[in-house]
């Protein structure tokens, strides 16, 4: 049903293959473009991504334990530490 595809990376301009693995994959999740990245310039922007994310200090609204979030928390609504998230998660 799918076919690899040869594709140029709009980041570096190297030629990939789309495989047809990856088609399937595109298709099962729904999305409707094809990639318009190689692998490896994909990868690099995630890592990018990840070193620019702001990080905030919290103090756990139940057990009082210091932790860090991906998000700044809004002070009307209470933040958990990593191990009550999860207890909450779990109930």
């Amino acid at each position: 049903m799918y076919q690899d595809k040869s594709l140029l990376c709009r980041e570096c301009g190297r030629e990939f293959i789309f495989t047809s693995g990856e088609q399937e994959f595109y298709t099962v999740r729904g999305f409707e473009t094809e990639p318009v990245r190689c692998p490896e310039c994909r990868q690099k922007r995630k890592q990018l991504a990840r070193k620019q994310r702001e990080i905030f200090e919290i103090v756990c609204s139940e057990c009082g334990e210091v932790d860090t979030i991906p998000f700044e928390p809004r002070h009307d609504i209470p933040v958990y530490c990593r191990s009550c998230y999860k207890k909450r998660t779990l109930l």
